[in-house]
């Protein structure tokens, strides 16, 4: 096991560093897509435009993964 700092900004807001032990570069990744899914989810609604991004560093603070997620809602015809 070792330890991974998962550090999250959603638009312009930097959330602490969540720590985690995981075994491998597989969790790791998993850990991430789990992370933007959830809170793609549990944020987006009400939302025209959204990013997340993701950077993962080792124990040592040293950057070793990144990821991110956006979207974006427009309506194409104006309310009738």
């Amino acid at each position: 096991m070792a330890l991974y700092l998962f550090d999250i900004h959603n638009d312009g807001f930097n959330h602490e560093p969540v720590p985690m032990d995981l075994s491998s570069r597989d969790e790791v990744a998993r850990e991430a897509g789990r992370i933007l899914a959830d809170m793609a989810r549990d944020e987006m609604w009400g939302n025209r435009h959204m990013s997340i991004f993701l950077n993962v560093r080792d124990e040592t603070g040293r950057p070793v993964f990144v990821t991110s997620l956006s979207f974006m809602a427009e309506w194409l015809e104006k309310d009738s």
